[in-house]
């Protein structure tokens, strides 16, 4: 029996490539538009399967494939899929927020208790010879004693919160949708932020969502209110943050993403009241490692074939 025919979009490590060339036949996407199109009309139809990470796929690329039946994403964010066509044809779609949330919850809190506690310009403080010549530092914030807002209570919020409860944080959630959950729900995310010391960004990236926290939302949150964003940069107006922050009108920000990355805006990196990390929610050996491997296992599991963890 021939093997199930997968479209490569994906930069993966070398041992999942070879797992994938083992189960399936795989075809390289073209990296050039002209060589694309040549191809699609080629092989467009006999692909059944797709190993993305940050390729484009919008609906006119879905068209293409016309036998394609499962999607498996090596990142949790779906932004650049065009999920609502791809529903709409009946593909199913896999991501990795399963695999990631424990280590981008873990992320998420370092950054609050960074921004809080001040831990980078603590080591600067001490490796600076500041502490012996001037003294301690101004105080931090608890973290323990805060309000929190998680806005998107998916599988990381939900790990975030899970988290948040065990510091002693009072914890709230805004999303399109109550859930399940014994906590405090906010269906307006100005609301949410006026009612917190500090908002924890988790939601997806959609247009629903692109900008949501605006110059209303970080002014509702406060002078003393913290930002945390570990899910996309464009969820955040980045100019009006970068204003709020300038004028004081809000305490501090942790960032571990950015609208236009891995350009971050010479202000944010002035700023001694931001804290910033290159996008480094799941870098763990870990946890990048179950994310190539789930791809893998949800294409081997759709098509029925043992996979390497079977």
């Amino acid at each position: 029996m021939s093997k199930p025919v997968i479209l490569n979009a994906a930069e993966l490590p070398q041992r999942t490539q070879a797992e994938l060339a083992s189960l399936f036949t795989v075809l390289d996407l073209p990296r050039q538009p002209d060589d694309a199109k040549a191809f699609f009309a080629q092989h467009g139809a006999s692909i059944r399967g797709i190993a993305l990470r940050k390729t484009k796929i919008d609906a006119a690329f879905l068209d293409a494939l016309p036998s394609l039946e499962i999607i498996a994403s090596y990142s949790a964010g779906l932004e650049n899929l065009d999920v609502q066509h791809a529903t709409a044809r009946g593909i199913r779609i896999e991501n990795a927020s399963r695999v990631l949330a424990e280590d981008v919850a873990n992320t998420a809190i370092g950054l609050a208790l960074a921004v809080t506690r001040d831990i980078v310009q603590a080591d600067a403080w001490v490796r600076s010879g500041n502490w012996a010549q001037h003294g301690a530092m101004p105080l931090g914030r608890s973290l323990s004693r805060m309000k929190v807002g998680i806005v998107g209570l998916g599988t990381i919020g939900a790990a975030i919160a899970k988290r948040l409860a065990a510091f002693g944080s009072q914890v709230a959630y805004y999303g399109p949708n109550r859930k399940n959950v014994d906590l405090p729900y906010y269906d307006d995310v100005t609301r949410i932020a006026a009612d917190s010391d500090m908002l924890i960004l988790t939601c997806p990236l959609t247009p629903q969502t692109h900008h949501l926290v605006n110059a209303a939302v970080l002014d509702a949150l406060g002078t003393q209110g913290f930002l945390v964003n570990i899910a996309r940069g464009a969820v955040v107006d980045e100019a009006a943050l970068i204003a709020a922050l300038a004028a004081r009108r809000i305490a501090g920000a942790a960032l571990d993403v950015f609208e236009h990355e891995p350009r971050v805006p010479q202000a944010l990196i002035d700023n001694p009241r931001v804290v910033l990390a290159p996008h480094i929610g799941s870098a763990t050996e870990e946890t990048r490692t179950g994310m190539a491997d789930n791809v893998v296992d949800s294409l081997a599991n759709h098509f029925g074939i043992a996979g390497p963890r079977a």
